[in-house]
């Protein structure tokens, strides 16, 4: 809705300023390269554009990856843009997507916390957003002064997927 109806309703009001949407073969066996995933890449690519973002890690306070595998969470961070081709690995290594490091990745535990429910699994992470960015997280999974939020949800073995940018207003 628009900021001044939003603020009839509540004093910190979450706004959606990104979305992309991307595709790529269902088939992992048809793809160029089996190390990315172009729906990943191009749905970021769309969001950021939209979000007036240029660096996700300077911008973004906290992202929810689809990690319904671990090299899906490893190859998340590489496809939206949080380090090169081959570093995923080393941002959790360096523990620099724990909540204290520099860009807080599934402060909710993740899919596989949840059980991986196929379908219910991007509103979950939407609400964890909300969540975060209202400040209303448990004490000990809140991200402090989280402003802006990233949600990062796939499909299909990755044919699909949805990138979505939030900020408090």
């Amino acid at each position: 809705t628009r900021p001044e109806l939003a603020k009839k309703f509540t004093d910190t009001p979450i706004y959606v300023i990104g979305v992309g949407q991307g595709s790529d073969h269902i088939g992992v066996y048809e793809r160029d390269d089996i190390t990315t995933m172009r729906s990943t890449v191009e749905a970021a690519r769309q969001a950021y554009k939209m979000a007036g973002i240029r660096d996700p890690t300077k911008r973004i306070d906290l992202f929810e990856v689809h990690d319904c595998f671990t090299i899906s969470e490893i190859m998340a961070y590489e496809d939206l843009g949080l380090c090169r081709k081959g570093e995923g690995g080393r941002l959790v290594e360096e523990g620099r997507t724990d909540l204290d490091g520099d860009f807080p990745v599934n402060m909710s535990g993740g899919l596989k916390a949840k059980g991986h429910p196929v379908g219910a699994t991007g509103m979950a992470q939407v609400y964890e957003v909300f969540l975060q960015l209202r400040g209303e997280a448990e004490r000990w999974r809140q991200v402090p002064d989280a402003e802006v939020g990233l949600t990062h949800n796939l499909g299909g073995s990755g044919a699909t997927c949805v990138v979505c940018i939030f900020e408090r207003g």
